[in-house]
């Protein structure tokens, strides 16, 4: 069966500076037509920093629509159409974290709000890491903090991590490491 829902009209309701909001009319599988009102998002890049010594950084950080901190990895949005995910890993590693990495491992796509956004977030675990000067975007305040990466996984698997890209991150990322061990 195919699922396959096709456009018929696509009207722009909101054009901003991350991101436009569209209402499209699809004709659905059975040849009715329904509205699907969604966002469309550049994508970004999400990175677990492993140290040596076991340990990673995590970030505290404010966001907006919930009203509330958050526990994140290092992360950021595609800046311009075809720059490389892992470009934009290394990079906000370096600008919230203070580091760079030498070795970068693709931990995989996830897609975190597929009722309404095409949004894509890319994984990386970063290692063989040195320190570097972080520098934050003129309106972005965070503050990291260094913990056992094996809390950090098991933080994620508590439901402690509520947000969905670092959740993710960390889960693969313990999965990565471990399959490593194994």
């Amino acid at each position: 069966m195919d699922l396959t829902e096709t456009l018929k009209d696509r009207h722009l309701l909101v054009d901003g500076v991350l991101l436009r909001a569209y209402r499209d009319t699809v004709t659905l599988p059975d040849g009715e037509t329904s509205v699907r009102e969604w966002i469309e998002h550049p994508g970004a890049s999400a990175v677990v920093p492993l140290f040596e010594d076991g340990t990673t950084i995590l970030l505290r950080q404010y966001r907006y629509a919930p009203g509330r901190e958050f526990i994140e990895v290092p992360a950021g949005k595609i800046d311009k159409p075809g720059e490389d995910p892992a470009d934009v890993a290394v990079r906000e590693l370096e600008e919230e974290a203070g580091y760079t990495a030498q070795t970068l491992t693709p931990l995989g796509p996830t897609y975190p709000c597929i009722g309404y956004s095409n949004e894509v977030i890319h994984l990386f675990l970063a290692e063989d890491l040195s320190e570097a000067s972080a520098e934050l975007e003129h309106d972005e305040f965070v503050e990291p903090f260094r913990l056992p990466f094996a809390e950090a996984v098991a933080m994620a698997r508590r439901g402690e991590v509520l947000d969905t890209k670092s959740a993710i991150a960390l889960l693969r990322a313990g999965a990565e490491v471990e399959a490593r061990s194994a």
